[in-house]
């Protein structure tokens, strides 16, 4: 009832309020596909938060079949590991703690969020701060593969949550048509 009095404070008409895996359904054109059944997962690894949900949508119908999630995994958990992996790098290198230096751990958490989002499109980044800690520049680089590496147990316990859906919906992996990877 909230958001749809926010909805009508700001001047909008609201006709209804759909869930998220819907809107992001709809916000791929799913809907508009086909007119036979098409089973979709929208996996939604979000800032702080990872949900997963398992949608049938026929003839412009949806129903929501199963959902499961995390709320305890998300963005800042991968964000975590690369700031992890440099602040050892910058203590091996320097004999330097930055941890307990609130500005450095926030500008290296910016260069690591932005090198996140970069080894996305790109197999290599780098990290380039000036005067990181103490007037010591920090430069280094981290591959896709190392990342990866970092995160794998991570990417693992996604899995549980998919697994969760499918068996709650009674489908199999073959069954489902579309996946809608949602977040960042």
């Amino acid at each position: 009832q909230a958001t749809k009095d926010a909805g009508t404070i700001a001047g909008l008409n609201v006709m209804r309020i759909i869930n998220e895996p819907t809107a992001a359904a709809i916000a791929y054109g799913l809907d508009k596909q086909s007119s036979s059944e098409r089973n979709v997962l929208i996996f939604d690894l979000g800032g702080g938060t990872f949900d997963v949900s398992l949608l049938t949508i026929e003839e412009g119908i949806f129903e929501v079949k199963a959902t499961a999630g995390d709320t305890h995994l998300g963005g800042e958990d991968f964000d975590n590991r690369m700031v992890n992996h440099f602040v050892q790098e910058f203590k091996r290198k320097n004999k330097k703690d930055i941890t307990n230096n609130p500005r450095s751990m926030r500008r290296l958490r910016t260069a690591c969020e932005r090198a996140k989002r970069t080894l996305s499109s790109s197999t290599q980044t780098s990290i380039e701060i000036d005067s990181l800690f103490e007037g010591i520049d920090f430069f280094s680089s981290i591959t896709r593969a190392r990342f990866e590496e970092l995160c794998m147990d991570l990417f693992r316990s996604t899995m549980e949550p998919v697994e969760k859906c499918l068996r709650d919906s009674k489908m199999s992996k073959g069954q489902v048509h579309d996946v809608v990877l949602v977040g960042g």
